[in-house]
């Protein structure tokens, strides 16, 4: 997922500048560190039995929130590049 929220800001980065170039670019950033913290914390839940359950539930949503920024990413980029 971290190589996907790469590729987006590199695609962005060929295309003409839009309004919305620069927010693509810092939302895809952050994404990426969304995704490295949930494979971060997926990782130590498969450590650390101690605290698996809390781990597991904060690593789906992490997962699961870097999934619907990169969706809405999409569909701004999709919008913002192909209506105009």
């Amino acid at each position: 997922m971290v190589g996907v929220c790469v590729t987006v800001i590199s695609l962005v980065q060929l295309v003409p500048k839009n309004n919305i170039s620069p927010w693509v670019d810092q939302l895809m950033a952050i994404d990426t560190l969304v995704f490295l913290a949930s494979t971060w914390m997926s990782y130590w839940t498969i450590r650390h039995d101690k605290y698996s359950d809390k781990y597991e539930l904060v690593t789906d949503w992490l997962f699961l929130g870097g999934l619907g920024a990169l969706g809405l990413v999409s569909v701004l980029v999709a919008f913002d590049l192909f209506i105009i």
